[in-house]
């Protein structure tokens, strides 16, 4: 990087304090009452979100507008044409009740780093863009990747009509009510084939930073991820007129079946883990024998048949209770998403800023899946990690020191100017 002047330097560090400050304004859209955010794809704070990102990107210089599926990029326009963009960012939904900086971060440091750029150095050579996913969670739909699906072209409309949130409002309904109509567009109306690479930070969501005291982690590659949604059904009956030999009770098998789940995962060992995340018990009532019971399964690994094969041999155990107990079980998967590597050449930039600052780093997977792992088959990709504090994430007790958020940003700028202005400018990626 260029050797910065005091006013860069001073330059940059009012930039890291603006980054803050729009982290914490950030976490006021959807903020919940009683603590931590709630941002569901295509709900009002969503939308406002998205509006207000796009005002700070253009203050900042930056070209910024909505792709037709809900997407918000903010590009600062290179001078060279022929060299493919550089994406950077994250997603700007949340889990219920979830943390200010999952996703977040991403999107503000990310957005942030291209103003200070554009500051300090004017126009780059090769295009920048930040990018604030519309989503990424699966919180509101069963469904994840749908920002970054549709810019890889993984994800369609096809499947927009047929899929819907607990109160039975369709994906294609809310699309619509919160202004995006895209089904004239085709079946993949956002998707983009002129990306160079990708870039993205996210806060570590575990410990293993923070206990090995490092300030940057340097992603080698993205777990594998299978997410399903199980349905039991048996008959709902009398709770006090039943006799227990004569029950088909759905919600005693689901509990086998989360059960044997648990016990399952145990003995395959790490890294695979297994984890039923949703359980609701169908018009349940306590006088009344459960009929009905939905629940979601979620399987991960590093290695894809390993993954596989535990999902088809826990399926079958699932459907062997299931005719056990004279049940009916339909399973469905909404995510199969492959363990994906990061690029070695980037994540060599993002170790050679770490030595530049002195700033204390280390390699390691990620045990969460993100947008980057959608990228990754379609383009170099690399992700930066910054620690958690007691590796609590999904949670309004979410937390990352903001010492830590600077140097994530510090290590983001660099690297980007790297790929934008300095030695890799010019690289055909």
């Amino acid at each position: 990087m260029a050797k910065m002047t005091p006013i860069s330097l001073d330059l940059l560090s009012q930039y890291a304090k603006q980054m803050l400050d729009v982290l914490e304004w950030l976490s006021s859209y959807g903020a919940d009452p009683e603590g931590g955010v709630t941002r569901l794809l295509y709900t009002e704070p969503w939308l406002l979100a998205q509006r207000a990102l796009v005002g700070k990107m253009q203050q900042l210089g930056l070209e910024a507008s909505f792709d037709a599926i809900g997407n918000v990029f903010g590009k600062l326009q290179g001078s060279n044409d022929s060299l493919k963009p550089i994406l950077t960012g994250s997603h700007i939904d949340t889990v219920k009740n979830g943390g200010k900086y999952d996703g977040a971060y991403g999107v503000v440091a990310s957005m942030m780093s291209l103003g200070y750029l554009k500051a300090v150095y004017g126009t780059p050579k090769r295009t920048l863009e930040a990018v604030s996913f519309c989503e990424e969670e699966g919180s509101r739909f069963p469904l994840a990747y749908w920002g970054s699906g549709h810019v890889t072209g993984v994800r369609s409309l096809a499947v927009a009509s047929g899929i819907a949130d607990p109160d039975g409002v369709t994906l294609l309904e809310a699309m619509r009510q919160a202004g995006f109509d895209a089904t004239s567009a085709g079946e993949h109306p956002a998707r983009r084939e002129d990306i160079g690479a990708y870039i993205e930070i996210h806060i570590e969501q575990g410990s293993v930073l923070a206990y090995k005291q490092k300030q940057i982690g340097v992603v080698t590659a993205i777990v594998g991820q299978i997410r399903l949604t199980v349905v039991v059904t048996g008959n709902s009956n009398h709770a006090g007129t039943t006799p227990m030999t004569m029950r088909k009770d759905a919600l005693a098998g689901a509990a086998e079946m989360v059960a044997l789940t648990e016990r399952m995962a145990l003995e395959a060992g790490e890294p695979l883990a297994a984890t039923v995340g949703r359980l609701e018990v169908k018009r349940g009532t306590s006088n009344v024998v459960p009929g009905e019971v939905e629940f979601t399964l979620d399987i991960r690994h590093t290695d894809e048949m390993k993954m596989d094969e535990f999902c088809a041999s826990l399926l079958t155990r699932l459907e062997e209770i299931a005719r056990r107990r004279e049940l009916t079980i339909e399973m469905v998967e909404n995510l199969h998403a492959s363990p994906v590597a990061m690029h070695g050449g980037i994540s060599e930039e993002i170790e050679a800023a770490c030595e530049t600052y002195g700033f204390r780093s280390m390699r390691l997977p990620s045990g969460a899946g993100h947008d980057a792992q959608l990228f990754g088959p379609i383009c170099p990709s690399a992700m930066i990690f910054v620690p958690s504090v007691a590796g609590i994430s999904h949670s309004p007790k979410e937390f990352t020191e903001a010492d830590d958020l600077v140097v994530g940003f510090q290590t983001l700028v660099h690297v980007l100017y790297q790929y934008g202005y300095g030695e890799k400018a010019d690289e055909i990626l």
